[in-house]
């Protein structure tokens, strides 16, 4: 028993040492020898996620006032709480993993913005690709699909680029992301159903 749990350690630390330095290695390719005259480009997606993140569910529940659309006022607070239940999880996680950002551990990653807070997940992406699945879910139409994981995308991609997380930080915070959008999405549906069905018993004795 003892050997079988010596073995079983022994193939965790190694596969954690693997994608450790697949980790590294593939954000040195990305940062080190990366295009400079991106850098700009880079910055300016990178920051745009907090703008657009933002101003995404503000402006579909500003549009559902004026129009006084009930439904279209559901998709606006759905995706505000998609983006707070997301931004709560990237907190919880980047102070329960406390991963330093690369440029600790490795100097030759060159960090092009100051190391704020811990590593992992990557905050930038999950605000990005929360807000382009919560626009996917509740605006089922290709021209609003492609165009967010685009942006999600090159936001994520920013992020290394920048050198400022690994590429498991950013794989992270596009499933916290998303997964957050995708559950308060179907929390939505779920709760419109059983309030169907209350209104429905109530007032018509069915179900």
């Amino acid at each position: 028993m003892s050997k079988r749990i010596f073995l079983y350690l022994l193939l965790c630390l190694s596969f954690r040492g693997y994608t450790q330095n697949a980790d590294i290695d593939l954000l040195r390719n990305l940062n080190v020898h990366r295009n400079q005259n991106l850098d700009l480009p880079m910055e300016v997606i990178s920051v745009s996620e907090a703008y657009i993140g933002v101003a995404a569910p503000v402006s579909v529940c500003v549009a559902a006032f004026v129009k006084k659309d009930k439904k279209l006022l559901e998709k606006g607070v759905n995706m505000s709480f998609a983006l707070v239940a997301s931004s709560a999880r990237t907190y919880v996680l980047k102070r329960i993993v406390n991963r330093p950002r690369p440029a600790y551990s490795y100097p030759d990653i060159q960090a092009l913005e100051p190391d704020l807070y811990f590593s992992f997940p990557s905050g930038h992406t999950s605000n990005a690709f929360v807000t382009a699945t919560s626009l996917s879910l509740n605006f089922k139409k290709w021209y609003v699909v492609l165009p967010s994981y685009a942006w999600a995308c090159a936001a994520g991609y920013s992020r290394l680029h920048r050198g400022v997380h690994y590429p498991s930080d950013v794989l992270a915070g596009a499933v916290v992301g998303a997964g957050s959008a995708l559950i308060t999405y179907k929390a939505n549906q779920w709760l419109r159903r059983f309030y169907e069905v209350r209104y429905m018993q109530k007032n018509f004795g069915v179900f």
